[in-house]
């Protein structure tokens, strides 16, 4: 039989196991070939604009709607 102690022992170093498991699976995840950004041709110094994806605009009209609606 199992006493408490080796019970103990054995589920801290399961935890511990399974925890570094999830570390290693998310970090092999993240840094995979599939979630690289493609870079894009550069242009030329003097035509660089910068773009904000989503105006925050459309933030603020969504919240209002959202708040409307409640």
């Amino acid at each position: 039989m199992i006493t408490d102690s080796q019970l103990y022992s054995l589920a801290i170093f399961l935890g511990s196991a399974a925890m570094l498991l999830i570390v290693l699976y998310h970090f092999l995840e993240v840094n995979s070939d599939d979630h690289k950004v493609e870079e894009k041709p550069k242009a030329a110094a003097g035509k660089v604009k910068a773009e904000m994806p989503v105006k925050w605009e459309h933030g603020v009209l969504a919240y209002a709607i959202w708040r409307t609606n409640r």
